[in-house]
């Protein structure tokens, strides 16, 4: 019997995904519950498990862009006696000949095999253009062409094909001309998360009335520390104590003080939190993850940091789950980590604002009447201007940054 593996329901709005990476093989031996594929959702990554033991045949390539309900591959159930026992059919092995110079594989075997790899849309492409699959370099996943690949491979045949008819006469001139260097020109589909991101890049872009305020803090007293007991800390809790869970103690400080920037518009409404669900921007080779600390203002430090190491792990390996992703009411990023200076951070919707963090720099300072070099960082608050006044918004940054520089405040609650 056939069992369809089907795209599941995996989030209210997710109603489509790509096929991300194939862990099984067509004719490949599955038992139940073995990852077998994995779908990239706008949202996160999701593994597809096997529900029956049997032979997989895949239905989809990776690259394919497919949606809820529809067939990723089928398991023969029946064939799994044939499949668990391939040893028992063990041929004989040739006998060995004269050395000899290896022939070459006709052209219309390794055609016809290029052809079996083809995706639906990239085969309809090849046969109406005529084109050899062979000749065509790929780019796609596997070592797989893509649409991009075929236009770029014909866009450098009719390139060709002008350059010879300008100057039939001239071919040795033509050929002299061409660089000795490769230029390279291909096209690549963004994948589910980047698409996401882009949208709603646009949408904050769009629909908010963003503004940006800025100031600097003094990072000695946290610096010092930290310096201090990042050791003893380790030790007790397991996990070490790094700066991301001072500034989400301090935003909430000021969340709890200006609760308009944890709110956000919807319609004509103003929605306000009594809790602070706050998100913590992290970057993974697949695009950037805002996962969410629920009930921040609930944790202890070692709280924080550990439901940061535990996200970044996740997103890095890409475990991460959708329900991780969704219903912050603030983020905090920080560019600091790549170098950044300062920078103007964009809001995640439906939120209101979000911290951007930057690099700490030692600087000239004057302190008391006196120049002194101190490790300094610039705050950055992006807000919508139709919810949060300046005032708030600058407000909210300067009790962040008294909290930073005289962290007894956020054990104090002052």
């Amino acid at each position: 019997m056939a069992v369809d593996v089907v795209v599941p329901a995996v989030g209210e709005s997710v109603q489509e995904g790509m096929v991300y990476k194939w862990h099984k093989a067509t004719g490949d031996y599955v038992e139940m519950d073995d990852v077998i594929v994995e779908l990239e959702t706008d949202k996160a990554t999701v593994e597809i498990v096997a529900e029956v033991s049997g032979v997989i045949t895949q239905k989809t390539n990776e690259g394919d862009t497919v949606k809820v309900g529809d067939v990723l591959a089928s398991i023969d159930t029946d064939a799994k006696g044939a499949a668990k026992a391939p040893a028992a059919e063990k041929k004989e092995e040739p006998a060995p000949q004269a050395a000899s110079a290896p022939q070459a594989q006709p052209q219309d075997n390794r055609t016809s095999s290029m052809a079996s790899h083809l995706s639906p849309s990239v085969n309809r492409m090849v046969n109406e253009n005529k084109l050899d699959p062979s000749s065509i370099e790929a780019s796609g996943p596997g070592g797989r062409v893509t649409k991009g690949d075929v236009i770029s491979h014909m866009d450098q045949g009719k390139k060709g094909l002008a350059v010879a008819a300008a100057a039939p006469e001239k071919k040795a001139d033509v050929q002299s001309a061409v660089p000795s260097g490769e230029r390279k020109v291909w096209r690549e589909p963004m994948s589910m998360l980047r698409r996401r991101i882009a949208e709603r890049l646009l949408e904050a872009q769009q629909t908010n009335a963003i503004l940006t305020t800025f100031n600097e803090v003094d990072m000695s007293a946290v610096m010092a520390m930290r310096k201090q007991y990042k050791e003893s800390f380790k030790e007790i809790h397991g996990v070490g104590l790094g700066f991301m869970s001072f500034f989400v103690k301090a935003a909430i400080e000021g969340l709890k003080n200006f609760p308009l920037v944890n709110g956000y518009i919807d319609g004509n409404d103003v929605v306000k939190h009594n809790y602070c669900d706050v998100g913590v921007a992290i970057s993974t080779d697949r695009g950037l993850m805002v996962p969410v600390i629920r009930d921040a203002q609930n944790l202890s430090f070692n709280g924080i940091e550990q439901s940061i190491v535990d996200y970044a792990t996740k997103a890095r390996a890409g475990k991460i789950a959708i329900d991780d992703l969704t219903g912050g009411t603030f983020t905090i990023t920080n560019g600091g980590v790549f170098g950044s200076l300062v920078s103007t951070p964009i809001i995640n919707p439906p939120q209101s604002a979000i911290l951007g963090m930057h690099k700490i720099q030692e600087r000239v300072m004057v302190e008391n009447g006196q120049m002194v070099i101190k490790p300094m960082m610039y705050l950055a608050l992006s807000y919508d201007h139709r919810i949060v006044d300046g005032k708030e918004a600058v407000s909210f940054l300067v009790k962040v940054k008294d909290c930073i520089e005289d962290p007894s405040r956020l054990l104090l609650g002052v």
